[in-house]
């Protein structure tokens, strides 16, 4: 196969993605009621529980007693808001739960899998807690029927348990969406936010200094764009960037440095070189990604502790680390990946671990150890990394799940 540039300067947009507009039936927008009111303080919670259904737990402080109940994985929430009322009201919504935490100040990692069904296309969110390796669920977006997941464009804002599904593709129709849904796990709710200033389906983003950024990708009929924009969260409004300079289809993006970097990848075979940008927000401006870092970059990205690692897509999933100084990229020393991670699969990371989730949502945890090395003369050389992998059991319902996209929020 080769790829097609086609060039799309002046190609009609159909605009879909209001809140308002017409849908075709083949797509609609499905309205998430609003969740009843629930205590917003540990402190009306403890109140309710002392004068009128006695403690938390008996023998306890209310106070420490919330606690230790705010540290229950997800799972265990239908068994034990059986208990008595006090626990069927802290534990029985979830919005309740996360708020409760807030308020506590707990900030713990979750991990977000957008997956669909194999034979169906039917898309869904499971969630992993990364604390007690449990698995739950949040509720369906506010989309359904004949939607491409691959050509969302997903982005987390961690710090503030914010989630963002950007663009996307009515796969029969083979058109791209204005769409903007956000996921807010402090509410456990979606809501549809302002629609971005162009309809595109697998395209670059990232955030950087809580500023959400987007570029490139296919609008109608497969033409690929040059423009790019930027979303305000607090301000929900979008802007205009600086052109790529290029049309452009993204493949895979990372942000590094407070820089995005996108690279329309490799395909099979490899009859043509990949392209690659980088954004520099603080002067509005794109520049070539620099040779090596592009010709190297074969897989999906995580960075680790400011560096950039690939989990490779043609190389038997080894995984590599580029070093900016030469522009070449070095083999990870590590342990054989799991032997349940198959692709298509996708990756993130949590401090100095990498997850990457395979087809069946099997889940493989990178531990990755920094080394310091220094050579003969006393003079440090450039630093070095290992990774030690282990898997992580998943439900056997997830059998027939593909991943799509995965991200990390905290909460």
């Amino acid at each position: 196969m080769r790829r097609v540039r086609v060039s799309s300067h002046q190609s009609p947009v159909q605009k879909l993605g209001d809140s308002q507009m017409k849908l075709t039936p083949k797509f609609r927008l499905a309205i998430t009621p609003p969740p009843s009111s629930f205590p917003s303080s540990s402190a009306s919670l403890e109140s309710d529980s002392s004068q009128e259904l006695g403690p938390l737990i008996p023998g306890l402080p209310d106070d420490i007693a919330l606690n230790c109940l705010l540290r229950l994985p997800v799972k265990a929430h239908s068994a034990c808001r059986l208990v008595c009322r006090q626990w069927h009201r802290l534990l029985g919504n979830k919005e309740c739960f996360f708020s409760q935490r807030k308020a506590l100040g707990f900030r713990t990692p979750w991990l977000f899998t957008l997956a669909f069904h194999r034979c169906t296309g039917k898309i869904q969110w499971q969630v992993l807690d990364l604390t007690h390796f449990s698995w739950h669920t949040i509720p369906a977006m506010p989309c359904k029927d004949r939607v491409c997941p691959r050509g969302f464009g997903c982005i987390a804002i961690p710090p503030d348990g914010t989630l963002l599904v950007c663009g996307g593709l009515v796969s029969d129709m083979d058109c791209p969406l204005h769409l903007v849904l956000k996921y807010e796990m402090y509410k456990n709710r979606w809501t549809i936010m302002s629609r971005m200033l162009a309809a595109r389906s697998f395209f670059a983003g990232g955030v950087i200094n809580g500023m959400v950024y987007v570029a490139g990708g296919y609008s109608k009929d497969q033409f690929e764009l040059n423009s790019a924009e930027v979303l305000d969260p607090i301000k929900g409004n979008w802007q205009p960037v600086a052109s790529m300079g290029m049309n452009m289809v993204s493949y895979d993006s990372a942000v590094l440095n407070e820089r995005l970097y996108t690279t329309e990848g490799c395909v099979w075979p490899f009859l043509s070189s990949p392209r690659g940008l980088v954004y520099d927000p603080k002067t509005d401006h794109w520049e070539d990604m620099a040779v090596g870092m592009r010709e190297g970059w074969t897989g999906s990205s995580v960075v680790v502790d400011g560096h950039l690692f690939v989990i490779c897509e043609y190389e038997r999933m080894k995984v590599k680390i580029y070093d900016v100084d030469s522009d070449s990229w070095d083999i990870v020393e590590s342990s054989p990946m799991p032997e349940q991670i198959r692709k298509p699969f996708s990756v993130n990371s949590v401090g100095n671990k990498i997850f990457v989730i395979g087809r069946g949502l099997h889940v493989a945890v990178g531990h990755v150890e920094k080394k310091s090395c220094t050579g003969s003369n006393g003079k440090r050389k450039k630093q070095s990394f290992s990774i030690q992998w282990q898997g992580i059991d998943v439900p056997q319902e997830f059998g027939d799940l593909t991943p799509s996209s995965t991200q990390v929020l905290y909460a």
